[in-house]
């Protein structure tokens, strides 16, 4: 077969021009020996214009070379200046360049191990001799023009007389290259002349997409020391050397050896310049920067083994730097049988100095397991049996602490049952219990979900896996559009340019990978490029997802694109997710997991269990590890920068390779004439760059004729990711920190930026134990099931779909935008316009812009929302949960949850009914009167009188929600009252309210939550009567009371003369500070809070405009002065949250972390960030990426969100704490952060359980537990301390007087919280 392939570093024959050389790229095409085994190279110059001369006189000798020239192998004068090198040789053959030697596998099967020591020999001569020649060359400099424009001749090169370690080493010139062979479909590509522009094609395509990548960031291959080599001359220093030594990670020697390469004859600067200080903008030391690119490393080689262990491996040669890598590789040669391989591996490991762990040994019995039961088999069983024996492994301990894929269980246990026919491995249980002293009583049953039949739930659970094998999932729109009269026309052209752009991407596809594959296959060892990951998923597979990508893209507005690293990085995690599917296929997980849900559906029905959902999925877990795969594989998640590899390649496929012909909207009928018609083919995508804040952003815009055809074609079905929808069965329940959520869609259980890998490495070294709370409370919210409001969802459609209402906060188009008047060219007195009022239109025009864009977004949003709550309209669905750093939960599906606007929340109501009760229906009242805000400051018994008043407008709104007299749409919460009076009317008209089964949410939401947090943590007597941490008989209003003190002040201010004071006369409202009081405990700054403020005046139309900026500055410190004033406790707590911070990251040079009350580790994810674009290395994985634990942590950030991220670690352990007990008691719990929802029939448990459990939390000593963490972690000892006096000494003794120094405590008696009736209500 020929190979068309791009190959940066192979050349044969040159095409001399006698000028100077030119970076050139290569053009690799590969088949089988053409005559006599020989293999005739064709070698062009990249400055030839690459016109090539009929091939078959190449191969018959038409082009003799130059006579009495010699034949040598020349290397490019690329970047790094290296000048070529001779090989001098005699050919007494005929003109066909000769090669010998067999063919060469796949690059990823060659042979590590041999060619080794040649290849490094080989190397050091080649860059001795190019520093020779590089002297050489500039001495001689001077070429003339005529010279270089001299006819190109070509060099024939005997490849018999070349050392195959030169090829091995991948040291040679960036040429391009043509490989000929002796077989019938050769010939057949060489006569003809469409095969070779395909050939040509491949070279131009990548020719230009290597040199742009490529040259960007140079970067050491992977596992590969390079020898330094030092002349007696300083300009001879070969690229390759740094003027730091590079200590290779896999390298056993000493640091020391490295540098002892360097000759004594090395320049003193250059020693010098080694020896300058440290810098770095993202690294502390040198020590950082190290263990940095070796953890990178780690991870890189991590994940590519995992990978390629699924179809060749490599052969190693050099050390691994951990045994979890070398078992990788010895599971990848078990299950092939080679035991010789895996001997092999146990002398590298031995030479690393690393012991044997269980999972060696299990990989040992996997591979003799696979072999015929011979004596010698036999032999070796007992071997490594006694050899484990002997370094204390049981053969329990060894099958009991190993993870196991497909059938590698089955055949270890086969392997030693030969010997010990009897054994059965005893397998220890899980720990099921808290560790933990608030929850530690909680270790008993939990009262069952009912409700669903064990069919029921296993016929929802095969539509959930259908739905995740399939990827995606298509659902009608419920836009509302006008069909064209050539729609179906349209649509029919669309689905024959998909079977074409399927055609494409597929031929595509196959072209590039031959391209990377020649690209790795002439690399040296170590090499690593995306080749090894493109190959892990069929062609089809890659169709698919450039085709819904395609769509995707071509659907988009015209305001907003995604910028190309966002093209890169969502493309790459759709191959990982698709490659993490296909893998679960086949390696015996989707059946273990149909088997185990099976059981747990079991259990739903049966309700026989007295274990939560965690304990029970653990238990089923247990009860079959005898036999298949381990259920608690941690999956191995790409890095980011294979993801944006991977990503990059499928994006030039789609900008290079997808065409539209520029006429297809013509409707012509498909007429002779027609046919004959000339195509004009054009790129279907292109990219534009567009300003974004302070950057310039490349994006990417569809072809105006793919948009216009998408738009004509009227597509009315929208498709969605499998994990961005609500399952359709009970999620896989939280068991570890990598597995729960969808049942085969990976699910993060944290939220965090690619580059913060510290706060998973504090939780992998975590107590399992101290995670069950976080994980339990996650399970118990994806446990509820949920349905659609379909008597609200007909409303909200209606509105919608007649052009929608802002009043109603129903996003509307952007064609209801109205247009922006033309400037006239004269005004009435014929004047042109002046520039002033050209710079307002531009700005107007501007506003416009941003304003359609803003638009199309929520009314996107929308859309998604309401056609899902209509896919999903006679369904029962769950939502699986994770969270963020701090602990704080959401729901995964992001379009259709409980979460976000008052539309997004009323269209959801529990599936499971329950009956009302007693208080149930005044519950609901109350609820309603809550909801418009009209009766904050009234009592509970007020608040009903008022609801039974107002009886009459409940009705008609729910009777008539738009045709009425709409009292709901006046409520803050409009869409929420509407519902709830559509619930109240259905009570209010049944025969025994008290009996009617409701399944509408009834709230309870804090009272400025974070204030409350405060005020308990500092037992501010004043701060907590506030926030309704004591009772009374009205609700206190905080915002309210903030109010009175700055009018107070403002009073005072404007009888002294201050003209802002006097101006703000009668405008000092509860709305316009009531954002900045709730978002001061949240960290918001002076400036965030003068815009708040500066908003709220800006919509008060009786308040002069010219005032706005200044009494919004004024408002803001007074407010800040009023709120310090009023909780004096709050703002002490706070300054030392921030100062603590400060001094940690600043002067420690470490990220913020601490533990949560509930034992969750959070660690703040920010840091410095030098690179603000990925470096571009060509197809090869870049050896580095960011990590958050070894760089420099971004102080500003560090000290000004740790206090609102602790209150938020707070909040959500309360909520957890909350939703714990509330399973106990078989109490639904749905949380909404500091808002929870429950049945109204339960709402006075929740309150009870709410209270208790606050009270519980702040019992706790929990400012003292965060200054005895932060000592431990950060705080210097006394040998740290100089005493010179200097500032990095006292910055030293300061953070330790800091962490030490606690903020004064109230006397605030937290048990008046319990009493209450306001602190959630």
């Amino acid at each position: 077969m020929l190979l068309a392939a791009v190959h940066r570093n192979v050349s044969a024959i040159e095409c001399k021009s006698s000028g100077s050389r030119a970076k050139s790229t290569a053009l690799a095409t590969h088949s089988p020996p053409h005559n006599n085994n020989n293999n005739s190279m064709l070698r062009l110059r990249r400055n030839c214009a690459f016109k090539f001369c009929p091939l078959s006189a190449v191969l018959s000798n038409a082009i003799p070379p130059k006579a009495g020239s010699d034949n040598h192998i020349s290397g490019s004068s690329s970047n790094n200046n290296h000048t070529h090198t001779n090989n001098k040789h005699t050919n007494n053959n005929t003109g066909r360049c000769t090669a010998t030697g067999e063919k060469k596998n796949d690059c990823a099967s060659q042979d590590m191990l041999n060619m080794w020591n040649s290849w490094r020999k080989a190397q050091q001569q080649i860059l001795e001799r190019r520093a020779r020649e590089d002297r050489k060359d500039k001495r001689a400099k001077g070429i003339s023009d005529v010279a270089q424009r001299q006819p190109v001749e070509y060099q024939k090169i005997d490849m018999e007389a070349l050392d195959g370690s030169v090829l091995e080493s991948g040291i040679y010139d960036d040429r391009p290259m043509l490989f000929f062979g002796k077989d019938e479909y050769t010939k057949q590509v060489v006569a003809n002349p469409e095969e070779m522009q395909n050939i040509l094609k491949s070279f131009h395509n990548f020719r230009d997409i290597i040199e742009s990548m490529g040259n960007d960031h140079h970067e050491a291959d992977f596992g590969l020391g390079t020898p330094k080599v030092l002349t007696e001359e300083p300009e001879s220093i070969d690229p390759f050397e740094a003027i730091e030594p590079y200590i290779n990670p896999l390298d056993k020697s000493k640091p020391s050896s490295v540098t002892a390469v360097a000759t004594p004859n090395a320049n003193a600067a250059v020693i010098a310049k080694s020896k300058k200080r440290f810098k770095s903008k993202v690294h502390v030391n040198e020590e950082q920067e190290r263990l940095a690119k070796q953890r990178a490393l780690n991870i890189n080689l991590n994940t590519y083994l995992n990978v390629v262990r699924k179809s060749t491996l490599p052969h190693m040669s050099e050390g691994l730097m951990t045994i979890h890598l070398y078992n990788i590789l010895l599971h990848g040669y078990a299950g092939k049988g080679s035991f010789d391989r895996v001997e092999e591996l146990f002398k590298l490991i031995e030479e690393d100095g690393l012991a044997f762990n269980e999972q060696t040994y299990v990989a040992v019995f996997e591979c003799l397991g696979r072999l015929e039961p011979d004596e010698q088999n036999q032999q070796l069983i007992s071997k490594y049996i006694a050899k484990a024996e002997n370094e204390g492994f049981s053969l329990n301990q060894i099958m009991d602490q190993s993870k196991f894929v497909a059938d590698q269980r089955d055949i270890a246990l086969d392997a030693i049952r030969r010997l010990r026919p009897d054994f059965k491995p005893v397998y220890v249980p899980p720990q099921l219990g808290y560790d933990n002293e608030l929850l530690n009583h909680l270790n008993e049953h939990v009262l069952p979900i009912r409700g669903y039949s064990t069919a029921q739930l296993e016929q929802l659970a095969r539509e959930q896996l259908k739905i995740e094998l399939d990827g995606s999932i298509t659902i009608k729109s419920i836009e509302k559009s006008k069909e064209f009269a050539n729609s179906e026309k349209c649509r029919e052209r669309l689905k024959e340019l998909e079977e074409t752009w399927r055609k494409q991407i597929t031929s595509a596809i196959v072209r590039d990978l031959n391209t990377l594959r020649a690209q790795v296959r002439f690399k040296p060892h170590g090499f690593m490029n995306y080749y090894t990951y493109l190959k892990t998923l069929d062609t089809s597979h890659f169709a698919d997802i450039l085709i819904k990508e395609l769509y995707k893209l071509a659907e988009g507005s015209e305001t907003f694109s995604p910028t190309v690293g966002q093209l890169y990085k969502e493309l790459g995690q759709k191959v990982q997710q698709r490659y993490k599917i296909e893998q679960k296929k086949h390696n015996g997980t989707l059946e273990k997991i149909g088997e185990i849900y099976s059981s747990y559906c079991e259990l739903w029905d049966s309700g026989k269990s007295q274990d939560n959902t965690r304990q029970a999925w653990q238990r089923l877990v247990h009860e079959q590890r005898e036999s298949g795969p381990s259920m608690d594989l941690p999956e191995v998640p790409w890095p980011s920068n294979v993801l944006t590899g991977v990503g990059r390649f499928l994006y030039n496929i789609l900008m290079r390779d997808i065409k539209i012909d520029a006429h297809v909207m013509r409707l012509k009928s498909k007429t002779k004439a027609s046919a004959t018609q000339t195509q004009n083919m054009l790129p279907a995508f292109y990219t534009l760059f567009r300003n974004q804040g302070r950057f310039v952003k490349e994006e990417v815009k569809p072809h105006p004729v793919l948009s216009r055809l998408l738009r004509a074609s009227r597509q009315q079905t929208l498709t969605f990711d499998s994990n961005l929808v609500p399952m359709l069965c009970p999620p896989q329940p939280w068991s570890t920190p990598h597995n729960g959520g969808y049942l085969l869609n990976k699910s993060e259980l944290i939220r965090l930026p690619h580059q913060a890998i510290q706060q998973w490495d504090r939780i992998a070294a975590s107590n399992p134990q101290h995670l069950y709370p976080a994980l339990d409370s996650l399970n118990q919210l994806a446990s509820v099931p949920w349905r659609v409001n379909t008597q609200l969802l007909d409303v909200i459609i209606e509105v919608f779909q007649n052009g929608g209402n802002a009043k109603l906060d129903v996003p509307q188009p952007p064609s209801s935008l109205p247009p922006l008047p033309t400037l006239p060219a004269k005004d009435v007195d014929g004047n042109a316009a002046s520039n002033a009022d050209r710079a307002k239109q531009f700005r107007d025009k501007l506003g416009h812009r941003r304003k359609q864009a803003e638009m199309y977004s929520l009314w996107c949003d929308a859309l998604y929302r309401l056609s899902l709550a209509q896919h999903y309209r006679d369904k029962v669905f769950w939502l699986p949960h994770n969270m963020d750093f701090r602990g704080r939960v959401y729901p995964v599906p992001p379009h259709l949850n409980h979460l976000g606007s008052d539309l997004a929340r009323s269209m959801l109501i529990f599936d499971q009914a329950q009956p009302l009760g007693v208080d149930g229906f005044s519950w609901l009242k109350l609820h309603c009167i809550n909801l418009t805000g009209l009766k904050k400051r009234d009592s509970v018994r007020e608040r009903l009188l008022y609801a039974e008043e107002i009886m009459p407008e409940i009705l008609d709104s729910a009777d008539n929600p738009l045709t009425g007299r709409m009292w709901w749409s006046k409520s803050d919460e409009p869409w929420q009252t509407l519902a709830c009076c559509m619930e109240i009317a259905n009570v209010y008209r049944s025969a025994d309210p008290a009996a009617y089964l409701s399944r509408f949410p009834i709230h309870q939401d804090g009272s400025c939550n974070g204030l409350q947090h405060y005020a308990a943590l500092g037992r501010d007597e004043a701060g907590a009567r506030s926030v309704n941490l004591a009772p009374s008989a009205i609700p206190q209003d905080v915002y309210s009371a903030v109010a009175v003190l700055v009018e107070r002040s403002r009073k005072t201010d404007a009888q002294n003369g201050l003209h802002v004071a006097e101006a703000l006369a009668g405008f000092v409202r509860r709305k316009v500070i009531k954002q900045t009081v709730m978002t001061t405990v949240y960290g918001v700054t002076r400036y965030g809070a003068r815009l708040q403020i500066a908003r709220q005046l800006k919509d008060i139309d009786e308040f002069p405009k010219d005032w706005v900026w200044p009494a919004s500055t004024y408002l803001t410190t007074k407010t800040f002065e009023s709120l310090r004033e009023m909780f004096t406790s709050t703002r002490e707590i706070q300054d030392w949250f921030t100062e603590c911070a400060r001094l940690i990251s600043g002067v420690c040079s470490q990220n913020v972390e601490w533990i949560t009350p509930l034992g969750l580790p959070v660690v703040q994810p920010y840091n410095r960030q030098e690179m603000k674009h990925s470096p571009r290395t060509g197809f090869k994985v870049s050896s580095n990426f960011s990590m958050d634990m070894y760089e420099r942590p971004n102080i500003l950030k560090q000290k000004n969100a740790f206090p609102p991220n602790f209150i938020h670690s707070l909040d959500s352990s309360h909520m957890m704490l909350t939703s714990l007990h509330c399973e106990r008691q078989g109490i639904t719990f749905v949380s909404v952060h500091d808002c929870f929802w429950t049945h109204a029939n339960t709402v006075p448990e929740l309150n009870r359980m709410c209270r208790e459990q606050f009270v519980a939390l702040h019992s706790q000593p929990i400012l003292e537990q965060l200054s005895q963490f932060m000592r431990h972690t950060y705080s210097f000892k006394d040998n740290d301390f100089t005493n010179d006096g200097s500032v990095e000494d006292l910055s030293k003794r300061q953070l330790n007087r800091t962490l030490k120094q606690l903020p004064q405590k109230g006397d605030f008696d937290l048990r008046n919280v319990l009493d209450s009736v306001y602190f959630f209500s």
